[in-house]
Formats: structure tokens, C-alpha cells, sequence
């Protein structure tokens, strides 16, 4: 009997459902979410492409503003070079996801600005990107 009523427990915590902290997430007053990037290495790219992605899913796009900014090695998240990652930018970018590059990164290495996917936007320091937003209320993943 102790076994089903732990079983019966577990299966409930497992499936409950999230509950959302006040403010509930709306239209008129979304989560605020800055994620970074500064890893070159592609798996851990796209797992913040995958992880914003189910943000996304989870909230809706209109519940949610949602920037990722990329510098150091993470500057290769923004290039129009890496197509399969770069095409996975420009899906997230349909869903109004801001991705800003660190300029900083980008002088030290070499990289033009033309080399960045469409619509990414450009900071002096990405650093000082997430600290600023961080500042402003915003929710900060690094993953």
C-alpha cells in the first residue's frame, strides 16, 4: 500500500502543471528574458537556440521578450557562415527574438559586420548588454 501511495505522489508531481509567479506572463506585461552565448562550440549553441525555442513554445511569443547576445566565442552563434545554426537564428528572429552581437569580440577577431546573420543587432560589449538588461528587470540564463 505505501508503494502505490509513493507511486501515486511521484506520478503526481510529475505531471503538475507550472504555476506562474505574480505578474502572470501577458501581452501587456511579458517575461523579459536575456539568454547568453559564449561558447563556440556548436552543441552548446544550439542547446540555447533549443532552450529559447521551448521558452518560447511554453509562454507564446507575445508573453515573452527574449534577447540573446553573443560575444567572445559565442560570436559564432551570429555568423551567416554556420548555415544550419544561422537558419535556426532566422526562425527564432520570425518570432521576435533580438540577437545582439558584442563588437568588442568581433574586432578582436577579424569579423566584419557584414559577416552577421540579417537583422542582428550590434553592441560596443555584449557583457555590458546583459548586465544593463539584468539592471532593467530582465531574467538571466546562462546555460
Amino acid at each position: 500500500m505505501r508503494k502505490i501511495l509513493l507511486l501515486i505522489s511521484l506520478s503526481l508531481m510529475l505531471f503538475s502543471e507550472t504555476e506562474f509567479s505574480e505578474p502572470i506572463p501577458s501581452m501587456m506585461e511579458p517575461r523579459k528574458i536575456v539568454f547568453t552565448i559564449s561558447s563556440e562550440n556548436k552543441k552548446e549553441i544550439n542547446h540555447v537556440l533549443s532552450t529559447a525555442n521551448n521558452v518560447l513554445k511554453f509562454y507564446g511569443p507575445e508573453k515573452v521578450n527574449m534577447t540573446i547576445v553573443a560575444y567572445s566565442g559565442g560570436i559564432e552563434g551570429v555568423l551567416k557562415k554556420n548555415s544550419k545554426i544561422a537558419e535556426r537564428v532566422r526562425s527564432l528572429m520570425m518570432y521576435e527574438v533580438v540577437f545582439i552581437a558584442c563588437d568588442n569580440t568581433m574586432s578582436t577577431r577579424d569579423i566584419e559586420h557584414s559577416e552577421l546573420i540579417e537583422g542582428t543587432q550590434i553592441v560596443t560589449a555584449g557583457i555590458v548588454e546583459v548586465i544593463e538588461r539584468v539592471q532593467d528587470g530582465w531574467i538571466y540564463i546562462k546555460l
